[in-house]
């Protein structure tokens, strides 16, 4: 039986492959339990810096199973307690969406639950949860507008309608759009290019630009002036 999701590091980038493609790379429990772990490893794994989530086959991934959604525990597949969100808010090494196809409802989630995306021309993305009638609850109605602004974000729930990937980069949702025979190569690259960078300062970084989901402008910028100062006391003792 096929591993619902791939898992291999190259050049201490992980690569996460969803890996249902005769189902779209539609997200069931399995599917879920191996993302969830592998997101983990990642983040205990020192030798790995960065990490990208990618789909094997057409899609990126087309969401929720239907045939997994009442008999299957989509939102504690491992019964820990721990949900999308929460795996990947914990995880402080940046991961890359690389989007091959289709990323609809759940799948979008789970791309939006990304730092940054890099889109193929194949790339199309939808929320659906209106017309299929399913809650939302990976993020979309807040990870959607805080990418592409409000109204931009209530046009496409409200429409449930995809948009290219030229829409998305136009919209600002993903930053680059290449060619799909070299989406995976582009992503290892900028991949490479973080791993490069001083890790402990990348760390910082990261977390001050997250720090931001949590608070007003004002005090994220008084925040990152106090730990400047702190920077600095600690390096003039030295």
């Amino acid at each position: 039986m096929e591993q619902p999701v791939l898992f291999s590091v190259e050049n201490q980038t992980a690569i996460i492959t969803l890996n249902r493609p005769e189902r779209r790379n539609s997200i069931n429990q399995a599917l879920l339990t191996s993302l969830y772990d592998c997101v983990e490893k990642i983040s205990n794994d020192d030798n790995i810096r960065a990490a990208i989530i990618t789909g094997n086959g057409k899609s990126f991934c087309s969401g929720i199973d239907l045939d997994a959604l009442l008999v299957e525990n989509l939102f504690d597949p491992r019964g820990d307690g721990t949900d999308l969100p929460d795996v990947f808010s914990a995880c402080q090494k940046p991961i890359i969406g690389a989007i091959n196809g289709h990323a609809i409802t759940g799948g979008f989630e789970i791309a939006l639950n990304c730092d940054f995306l890099i889109a193929s021309e194949n790339a199309s993305f939808a929320d659906t949860h209106a017309k299929v009638g399913i809650h939302p609850g990976w993020g979309m109605t807040q990870l959607l507008q805080q990418a592409i602004g409000r109204r931009r974000a209530r046009q496409m729930s409200f429409t449930c309608q995809f948009i290219s990937s030229q829409t998305a980069y136009d919209w600002g949702l993903v930053n680059e759009v290449v060619a799909p025979d070299t989406l995976l190569d582009r992503a290892k690259e900028i991949a490479n290019q973080i791993s490069a960078v001083n890790q402990d300062m990348l760390g910082v970084v990261k977390q001050l630009i997250d720090y931001r989901d949590t608070t007003t402008l004002d005090d994220a910028f008084i925040h990152e002036r106090e730990g400047f100062r702190n920077f600095v006391k600690k390096h003039l003792n030295k």
